[in-house]
């Protein structure tokens, strides 16, 4: 079902239209006569027809306010005045005029004015039409009054004549922002925009243009002060600077998985934990095992999963994945992100330079007291987080654990009393409201635009409004920079000869060592009693996740640059990675695809049984 889109569509035969049948434009609105907000936007309505006559139409669908006996009256005596005298507009403009608060014998008054007949077939016929309205609400995910149809499609903009009139004449602006919020609302995009750079990526680095990409990447960039210089190439800046906020949104997540989110508590954060961390070991055991002795120490490349494909594919097989199996594989990845940005603090980084080192800590206390002291605003901590992220660097610690060390100790704050400042903000805009008739005054005061921006601080907590404003950034524009910089490689037949142990072992690591990794640590878990599997996935389900555990692509491909300084080695490690997460989507899709009731669900012996064996 679409959320987004008008369902039914407009039916001339059914629906309460003023303008043409032909008109180019049409504006659906869900409302209630008891909502003081469809009140307001009813004279920015009327300026709209007023200003595009007969090039637009209007629709009105009652959606009366849950729980109010007034609303439904009135939605349903505008009804009774279509059914029995096809009066519906005049019933509509005279409920307008007198709500949003009816005093008692209003409907009564309004029925005599517009010489209603008593007609009780007319009034049951009247009340299912408010009723289908209600359903047909429901089905185009409008909630709430007003909620605006142009065109069929859902508007989530604001209610000012000229941001609708913008939507109506399909402004280029508008229609730019539509598309690009369309394709974010769409659960597979960062996906797809991360394969589409890899893609890119690949084809450009087997052109003919292929040295020349590659080396463009080495042009060198920096800053100089005098006789200092701090220059890095375009590599190093994505590599070791933008990925620092795909790190900062991580951590960011992790904080929220531990305090409010899945990870909370134990009993519900047991399991993706567990079975996170055999997804760790046995994949880099298989590593070490199989890979050449002398690069064993790539053994993190094949512990980490990539966030965006997994939960792409989970979103595109719909609901053949339960919600469940999403937030058991999407706990297992943060738990997979914790522990392979511990291993790249202690595993990958360079020679410590102990003066910056130094810095660096005092950094990280001057954002600890921040913190203490209660310091909400943003502007502190994105200052000390650049500071911060120059001295690691400069310290020979990798840079990005300035993103995660800044998540953590960006303030969060109580849940707010939304009531209250509900009640507060109702009272700032009355208040307003009282003087909007005044000469030379034309918008809201200053204090109450500056009392409105505190009570909107306040509803979101530091953490959640930064995960909340960073996150898309880190999806749309970081991620798919990072692929286009580090997925080009050159495919050729000497790289599969010469590498193909190191191939085999990461390989095998993230198709075979993820997938029986977190399978296995779930069955000793759910055997042991250290933690449940919900009964709405099955094990097949379990299994199918695991299988995309072995996508590895962003983290594997970082820790592989990080490991491997030869180039040699590097471009064998992007294939087998490459490799390898395309047979764990292949696996995974094939094996969740088949849906819940399309299999014989064996009872838990029988079931117990399957995975040890599949095991």
């Amino acid at each position: 079902m679409r959320l987004d889109k008008l369902d039914p569509p407009v039916d001339l035969d059914h629906d309460h239209v003023l303008g043409p049948p032909e008109a180019e434009m049409t504006l659906v609105e869900y409302g209630s006569y008891a909502c003081p907000h469809c009140h307001a936007v009813h004279e920015v309505i009327a300026g709209l027809r007023s200003r595009f006559g007969e090039r637009m139409r209007y629709v009105f669908r009652h959606l009366p306010l849950a729980g109010s006996e007034e609303a439904l009256r009135a939605s349903e005596l505008a009804e009774y005045a279509a059914e029995t005298t096809g009066r519906f507009w005049e019933a509509h403009e005279a409920l307008m005029q007198r709500g949003p608060a009816f005093s008692e014998g209003d409907f009564e008054r309004i029925a005599r004015e517009l010489k209603l007949p008593e007609h009780e077939a007319g009034l049951a016929a009247a009340q299912e039409r408010v009723r289908e309205h209600v359903e047909h609400a429901r089905q185009s995910g409008a909630r709430v009054t007003p909620t605006f149809f142009i065109n069929g499609r859902r508007y989530a903009g604001a209610w000012d004549e000229s941001s609708l009139a913008d939507a109506m004449l399909g402004a280029l602006g508008h229609r730019i922002q539509s598309a690009a919020f369309g394709f974010v609302r769409w659960g597979p995009s960062s996906g797809l925009l991360l394969g589409l750079a890899t893609v890119l990526a690949l084809v450009l680095s087997n052109s003919p243009v292929g040295p020349e990409f590659q080396s463009w990447w080495e042009t060198r960039l920096g800053f100089q002060w005098g006789a200092s210089t701090f220059d890095l190439t375009l590599l190093d800046w994505v590599n070791h600077g933008l990925l620092t906020i795909f790190f900062f949104v991580v951590g960011l997540e992790i904080k929220r998985e531990f305090t409010v989110g899945h990870l909370a508590s134990f009993r519900s954060g047991a399991l993706p934990v567990i079975a996170a961390f055999g997804g760790i070991v046995l994949p880099a055991l298989i590593y070490a095992l199989i890979a050449p002795p002398h690069l064993r120490h790539g053994w993190g490349i094949p512990i980490g999963t990539d966030t965006a494909f997994a939960v792409a594919l989970i979103v595109l097989l719909g609901d053949r994945v339960p919600i469940e199996l999403r937030v058991f594989l999407t706990a297992a990845v943060i738990i997979d992100d914790i522990v392979a940005i511990i291993v790249i603090a202690l595993f990958y980084s360079g020679e410590i330079a102990t003066i910056y080192l130094i810095l660096g800590v005092a950094v990280v206390v001057l954002l600890m007291v921040l913190n203490r002291i209660g310091v909400y605003s943003a502007l502190p901590y994105a200052v000390c987080g650049i500071v911060l992220w120059f001295f690691l660097h400069e310290a020979g610690l990798h840079a990005t654990l300035a993103g995660v060390i800044l998540a953590v100790l960006i303030p969060t704050r109580p849940p707010a009393n939304l009531r209250a400042l509900l009640a507060q903000a109702a009272t700032v805009i009355h208040e307003e409201d009282l003087h909007r008739d005044e000469a030379m005054r034309t918008g809201p005061s200053e204090p109450a635009l500056r009392a409105l921006d505190t009570i909107h601080a306040r509803i979101e907590s530091p953490a959640d409004k930064l995960l909340r404003s960073v996150e898309p950034w880190s999806s749309y524009m970081v991620l798919p920079i990072f692929a286009l910089a580090n997925a080009g490689v050159a495919w050729s037949a000497d790289v599969f000869q010469e590498n193909a142990q190191l191939m085999g072992a990461i390989t095998l690591g993230l198709v075979v060592g993820k997938s029986t990794g977190i399978v296995s640590a779930s069955w000793l878990a759910v055997r042991s009693g250290l933690a449940v599997k919900p009964q709405a996935y099955s094990w097949r389900q379990l299994i199918g996740a695991g299988a995309l555990g072995g996508i590895g692509f962003t983290m594997s491909l970082f820790i592989a640059g990080l490991a491997f300084p030869s180039a040699a080695d590097y471009a064998a490690a992007k294939i087998a990675i490459f490799i390898a997460s395309v047979i764990a989507a292949v696996l995974g899709t094939i094996i969740l695809y088949p849906r819940r009731d399309e299999e014989s669900e064996p009872d838990v012996a029988e079931e117990t049984d399957a995975v040890c064996n599949a095991i």
